[in-house]
């Protein structure tokens, strides 16, 4: 058995899966570990101590419009699951994700290196290749994560500085859904900030996707139906049209508890409202369609 390296880099015996097994390893951290996205071999690093991405973010990627060349802006990216699952659903030219928080951005970033070892990807932003990845279909060229993925620690009440305006076509956000101070035991628990207005607001998220997006550029969104007229009334204030809407209800007979919405610069005032999505057929079991976003 030959091993190079102090973390004993290659094992030239392992198998592929275990090989993965021994690279997604490297790149956790105390209580972490690596989840698999079922989404052309993409895995995200999380830890339940902080707050883990759910189907609202899932839901999101499948709802957002990138064309083939544009750059998107994930405005609160927490540990990178959007700009992940739009690497390999878009043929997006670059796709970067915004948090101001130290350690979920550091954790996003581990994912992005983690997923460009996995593949073996290799080249400049160019001209990423990416090799089938260990321990998954060796028959499988995913699209590149390489050059196109990255995380920049900041705040998304600054993007407009940190980026430049107009310099996006799209942007994606999953904001928090509760105003401030509404049942917040503890205001830098990082699943507080998750939850809660502590750190932006919706007037902060509408005021700076508008000054990033170019005119007709797009903004995604995913909230919840109770704010709808507030969200409406600070998207009014920031030239940002509601073009599409799609609620989305766990149950057929339950009310809605999600709201999908894209948002236009600039666009004319004409709103689709799309058909319902529901979630679950019945306990323990996704629709058909839910189940296609998963990649189940």
């Amino acid at each position: 058995m030959e091993e190079t390296g102090k973390n004993g880099l290659e094992n030239r015996n392992m198998s592929p899966a275990d090989e993965g097994e021994r690279i997604r390893a490297s790149f956790t951290k105390g209580d972490e570990r690596a989840v698999d996205l079922q989404r052309s071999n993409l895995w995200i690093l999380q830890d339940s101590n902080r707050f883990c991405f759910g189907m609202d973010a899932v839901l999101l990627s499948a709802y957002t419009e990138i064309k083939a060349g544009e750059r998107c802006l994930d405005m609160g990216t927490g540990t990178g699951i959007l700009p992940l699952l739009l690497s390999a659903k878009t043929d997006a030219a670059e796709l970067i994700g915004l948090e101001i928080q130290a350690e979920s951005a550091d954790m996003a970033a581990r994912s992005v290196a983690m997923n460009i070892a996995l593949r073996g990807e290799t080249g400049g932003n160019e001209t990423a290749v990416a090799r089938p990845v260990l321990g998954r279909d060796d028959h499988a060229l995913e699209r590149p994560v390489l050059g196109r993925v990255r995380i920049v620690q900041g705040d998304l009440k600054e993007a407009s500085k940190l980026f430049g305006r107009a310099t996006m076509d799209v942007v994606t956000c999953n904001p928090p859904y509760m105003t401030g101070g509404h049942g917040i035991v503890n205001p830098a628990d990082a699943k507080a900030i998750a939850r809660h207005e502590i750190l932006c607001s919706l007037e902060d998220v509408f005021r700076e996707a508008a000054a990033v997006l170019r005119t007709g550029g797009r903004l995604f969104m995913v909230h919840r139906p109770f704010r709808l007229a507030e969200i409406f009334a600070a998207a009014a204030r920031y030239g940002l049209e509601p073009k599409r809407m799609r609620l989305v209800y766990p149950y057929a007979d339950k009310e809605p508890n999600m709201v999908l919405i894209g948002f236009v610069r600039g666009g004319r005032a004409r709103l689709a409202v799309e058909k319902p999505l529901i979630l679950w057929e019945r306990e323990g079991e996704y629709t058909a369609e839910v189940k296609e976003m998963y990649g189940f």
